[in-house]
């Protein structure tokens, strides 16, 4: 039955059953392989078994042996997955990590709500879109373990994709927290730690944002079986592995810029086979030309694609150009950027009446002056200059662009990064001392604090999905 042969399976049945074996047991070993043997390519085999077991005690012998011929059959032509031995692998962690802590919003929020904030930030799945919320349900020490490995077989190679998309998005919402709802234009100091990263992921439903970008610039990408790919800014690899499935019969190429990167993709893509592996660019994108020549001078793309990878560039016409060089003339440039000229002002957070008037007029003006700085190439930009940029350059580019809400926790480490001094590009709090004293900076930071401590907003901002041809 293992082996799929339904001629041998009833025959050695026979044999079986002529030499006297207990038919129970018989039952009771097909019930086994069931679950091991077929699993979750074909999750009907165990109520086929089952209920020809329950048959075979109603009707006793000898008409008993049809459903018992009838399991055999069934278990012996079912596809086979063995995915479920993922079990042992989960067994295997649990025993060594056994202090591993429940997720605090996983916990009975009846028993331990108010004290210790047990249940805070759980996301009732069925309250979204296909009844799933991108959500962390395991220990933070195991964030990202994979247990089930879904085969190709049966049942098995509908969810598939879908697990795979699904866990893809999770991965770059942990790695990239909430970058998609707030481009790092406040503040360049450190990242936040793990714990205030993992809750500003949960509750800014990251994961649902990202699949849904992803969804949508494939869509307009539209990639044949055979087209070669660039994934110009990998990063967690969200774009890459799906133009890996979309690209079965073609390659893929993925940018990254830093050597955890590199690595981190390398280490995903080992389970894969060698030839279905992306080849991973560790280089600049105005470094791109030497770095591909190196590979083949002849290389050229039907597709590349990106997710913000001009956002920081500061010679973005320098930066289209170097892609369009490696774009075959009938392949498309696809990108999705965010636009931190449109994103959620600050000051619209708290009440203007907390605040003496000149003093708030003062802090408008100089937050919208971080956002209209000409000088400063992640925020001198929208959707116009995108158009006229790529106009300049002879190209024809299709942009729409997507206005996006988010909830966002206003944490104290955000808060902290805010007003925080001494980073590589002026924070917040650096950007209100040109136009506030000492005092008044203290004043508008403690009502921040005050307003907006945990408490959770609507974070704004907008994507330009951009299509370009020559």
């Amino acid at each position: 039955m293992r082996g799929s042969d339904p001629d041998a399976a009833l025959y050695w049945l026979a044999r079986m059953v002529y030499a006297g074996e207990d038919l129970r047991f018989i039952f009771r070993r097909m019930t086994i392989l069931a679950g091991e043997d077929v699993g979750m390519a074909d999750p009907n085999a165990i109520v086929v078994v089952n209920a020809c077991a329950q048959a075979f005690e109603r009707v006793g012998m000898p008409e008993g042996r049809y459903p018992l011929a009838q399991a055999a059959i069934y278990l012996a032509t079912a596809p086979k997955s063995n995915s479920v031995m993922g079990f042992f692998d989960a067994l295997a962690a649990v025993e060594q990590e056994r202090e591993a802590e429940v997720p605090n919003h996983l916990r009975d929020a009846n028993r331990d709500k108010h004290s210790f904030g047990h249940g805070q930030g759980y996301l009732y799945p069925h309250a979204y879109r296909d009844h799933w919320i991108e959500q962390q349900y395991l220990p933070k020490t195991l964030q990202g373990q994979v247990f089930y490995q879904p085969s190709e077989q049966g049942y098995e190679q509908k969810i598939q994709i879908q697990v795979a998309q699904r866990r893809e998005a999770q991965l770059a919402a942990v790695i990239e927290g909430i970058g998609t709802a707030l481009p790092e234009v406040l503040t360049f100091s450190p990242v936040n730690s793990a714990q205030d990263r993992w809750l500003q992921r949960s509750l800014s439903q990251a994961g649902e944002k990202l699949a849904a970008m992803r969804d949508r610039l494939f869509t307009l990408a539209q990639p044949q079986r055979h087209h070669v790919i660039l994934d110009v800014n990998a990063g967690s690899g969200l774009l890459t592995w799906e133009a890996l499935r979309r690209v079965p019969e073609g390659g893929v190429y993925a940018g990254v810029q830093s050597t955890e990167d590199a690595e981190a993709l390398q280490e995903q893509s080992a389970a894969l086979p060698e030839l279905a592996r992306p080849m991973v660019l560790q280089t600049s994108l105005l470094d791109l030309s030497t770095t591909l020549a190196a590979i083949d001078p002849h290389l050229r793309f039907d597709r590349i694609i990106g997710r913000n990878a001009l956002l920081s560039e500061p010679d973005k016409v320098r930066a289209v150009q170097v892609l369009m060089e490696f774009l075959r003339p009938d392949g498309s440039l696809v990108l999705a950027e965010t636009v931190p000229r449109y994103t959620q002002r600050l000051y619209n957070l708290i009440d203007a009446k907390q605040l003496n008037p000149k003093i708030y007029k003062r802090l408008v003006k100089a937050e919208e002056a971080i956002y209209h700085n000409p000088k400063d190439a992640m925020v001198n930009w929208d959707e116009d200059e995108l158009r006229s940029l790529f106009h300049n350059a002879g190209l024809t580019a299709e942009i729409q662009l997507e206005t996006t809400q988010t909830d966002l926790q206003i944490t104290p480490v955000l808060l902290e990064r805010w007003f925080s001094t001494g980073g590589n590009r002026p924070s917040y709090g650096d950007h209100l001392a040109s136009a506030l004293n000492a005092a008044e900076l203290t004043t508008v930071q403690a009502i921040f604090r005050r307003t907006l401590l945990n408490q959770i907003v609507r974070w704004k901002g907008a994507i330009a999905f951009c299509r370009v041809l020559r």
